[in-house]
């Protein structure tokens, strides 16, 4: 494997693992809570695409135009359904982290087993755009780098929605400071709902991705959610640029060791990787420490 092909594998990966993370940390950092079942809403979309393709004939973009205000209703739905009522309880304080990894948890066993007893516990994949383009003398497959594009793009209007709008501005102000936003008339609890929400159509659009090239199972959400996890924290929870940088660095590791090592030692070097910058960076590559 040439030098080009390890630098388009590892963007595919790294494009792809941070706009999961992105959406991850997009909840957790103005809602406050880690939803576990994250990964669960990334499968969900890929069966969905899965049908699509290959019962219905329809192209995987449409579905992806489809699955992006899809799955900002179900999180945003979650969010107010199952989560709400645990902030009035807890009035938002150590509480709810208990609580809500408790009930997203449960929603996790929840959306997997219906997936289970609807698909099976085998893998599945079907065939798009899977010919080979060459790209400045490197074969690498057409529906790599649709993904890579396709996650550029979204991973961009996610930032310049959040840097250049109003409610982005709102959105930032809350993850900064919840208890001081209602002082200037911003509405915590809708505003962490709307957060939910992206997030939910940022992780449904990841699955659609992840079906365009990846063999998937029922299983697999939770390893999609670790390493989310891994990259929220290892770029500061609340960062997006820092989430786009671990992720990077997540993608080309896991290419390296998978092209010169063993593709089975992918997952050591995620977790070697992810302690190392604990040791070093204990808020994560961009995170700030506390005052």
């Amino acid at each position: 494997m040439n030098p080009l092909d390890i630098l388009l594998a590892g963007s595919t990966l790294g494009g792809l693992y941070g706009l999961i993370a992105m959406g991850l940390t997009l909840q957790y950092g103005v809602a406050r809570i880690m939803n576990l079942s994250y990964g669960e809403f990334l499968i969900a979309p890929a069966f969905l695409a899965y049908l699509g393709v290959s019962a219905w004939g329809l192209s995987p973009l449409l579905i992806l135009l489809l699955v992006l205000p899809l799955g900002f209703a179900v999180q945003w739905l979650v969010y107010q359904l199952l989560l709400t009522p645990l902030v009035r309880r807890t009035g938002a304080g150590p509480a709810l982290e208990v609580d809500s990894i408790l009930a997203t948890f449960g929603l996790m066993f929840v959306v997997q087993g219906i997936m289970m007893v609807a698909f099976g516990g085998n893998y599945h994949s079907y065939t798009y755009l899977s010919i080979p383009v060459q790209v400045l003398g490197s074969t690498v497959a057409a529906n790599r780098l649709l993904v890579l594009g396709v996650a550029i793009a979204l991973g961009l209007g996610l930032y310049l929605l959040l840097t250049r709008t109003r409610i982005g501005t709102v959105v930032r102000a809350v993850s900064v400071a919840p208890r001081f936003a209602p002082l200037v008339g911003i509405d915590v609890r809708f505003t962490a709902a709307l957060a939910f929400g992206l997030g939910g159509a940022m992780v449904a659009a990841s699955g659609v991705l992840v079906s365009m090239f990846l063999p998937f199972s029922a299983a697999m959400g939770t390893m999609f959610a670790m390493k989310a996890l891994i990259v929220v924290i290892m770029g500061g929870v609340g960062n997006l640029l820092g989430c786009l940088m671990a992720a990077m660095m997540l993608g080309f590791a896991e290419t390296l060791v998978a092209t010169f090592i063993d593709p089975g030692l992918t997952l050591a070097v995620n977790y070697a990787l992810f302690l190392g910058v604990l040791l070093l960076r204990p808020t994560g590559l961009f995170g700030k420490g506390a005052r």
